[in-house]
């Protein structure tokens, strides 16, 4: 009887020794990854359906353009591939973002879409699915950026296609411009290539 008492005390005393560490580990919170600054928070679906996380490109300056082949200034698509050839190396990268929002000038999806620009306008640089950019639908980086400060102003959502948002290597949005202002205009050109200057820490 001794014996199974100081056995029974002598496991009890194990117990409650180890007790208070396997509850610490238990209740240890897991680390969580931080959140990608800004744009690159935010996560797109790349025209073949495979992940898109604009995370993938943190530190690199973003385009990002919504674009439809019917539209008139489709002509764009090969100004765009011209940044992304010149530039590309320097760490800029021109995402396509597909969109019938406006005027219904996007009929093409998938495999269809990006042989059309490339036959067409010799585009090759990312493109994502067919999304929303505008309305209720739009993409949730299209509301956010949408409400972003540029320059003491409050940055301008897309009203047609090939909206322009340029985006810098911390995740704000630098430059917000309409179809109007050509990928390579002297101006824009300039605010891409001061983008591309600034290094992050």
């Amino acid at each position: 009887m001794s014996r199974f008492i100081a056995f029974s005390i002598a496991a009890a005393l194990f117990v409650t020794s180890i007790a208070p560490a396997l509850a610490e580990q238990t209740a240890a919170p897991a680390v969580a990854t931080p959140a990608a600054p800004g744009a690159f928070g935010f996560h797109f679906f790349g025209i073949d359906g495979t992940e898109m996380p604009l995370s993938a490109y943190q530190g690199k300056v973003l385009l990002i353009v919504n674009t439809a082949t019917g539209c008139g200034f489709a002509g764009h698509f090969r100004d765009l591939q011209k940044l992304h050839d010149t530039h590309g190396a320097d760490g800029l990268v021109v995402i396509g973002v597909p969109s019938n929002d406006f005027g219904g000038q996007e009929p093409l999806d998938g495999d269809a879409l990006k042989k059309a620009v490339a036959d067409t306008y010799g585009a090759t640089f990312p493109l994502t699915q067919k999304i929303a950019v505008s309305g209720g639908a739009a993409h949730p980086f299209y509301v956010w950026a949408g409400k972003q400060n540029v320059g003491g102003l409050l940055s301008s959502k897309p009203r047609w296609n090939f909206h322009k948002y340029l985006i810098g290597r911390d995740g704000r949005v630098l430059v917000s411009a309409g179809p109007t202002t050509g990928p390579l205009e002297s101006g824009f050109l300039s605010s891409i290539k001061t983008a591309l200057s600034q290094k992050t820490e």
